[in-house]
């Protein structure tokens, strides 16, 4: 089997890498990511393909949860802004932006983010989320607790 997915031969189930990476004392995250790579907020590994060249699942990003997961869609018109004051410690937000360009500011940095393009953080701190376009941005939102 290992020579198989190796060579591209095999496709193995994405429970399978869950169940070797629990056997291995490791999470599915660290098994499937690039160690060269420090941080959980930028992974971008495809981690399943399937038959058709259009079938593919990439992990983005991850974050910690223990208590709370919740998924919104947003969208944002043209010179819109949302501020959103700081979380618990431990509250976390994954963000992919399916449309536009958003600009995404945190305590200490400003991401754009253009359509396909995610991110990971922390928001036990002030945040905002803006379209500085003239267009619509729309975005997938997580928030983990």
């Amino acid at each position: 089997m290992i020579v198989a997915l190796e060579s591209g031969d095999a496709n193995i189930s994405l429970s399978s890498l869950d169940k070797l990476a629990s056997v291995l004392g490791v999470d599915f995250v660290e098994l499937v990511r690039d160690p060269s790579r420090h941080t959980r907020s930028e992974i971008n590994e495809l981690a399943w393909r399937g038959e058709h060249d259009d079938s593919e699942a990439f992990l983005l990003c991850s974050t910690p949860a223990s208590r709370e997961a919740q998924l919104w869609v947003w969208s944002l018109g043209p010179g819109e802004s949302y501020f959103a004051e700081p979380d618990p410690e431990g509250w976390h937000e994954m963000l992919f932006v399916i449309e536009g360009t958003l600009t995404l500011v945190l305590s200490d940095s400003t991401v754009q983010l253009a359509q396909g393009g995610h991110t990971s953080y922390s928001t036990a701190q002030s945040y905002s989320y803006s379209n500085r376009d003239t267009g619509t941005v729309r975005f997938l939102r997580n928030v983990i607790s």
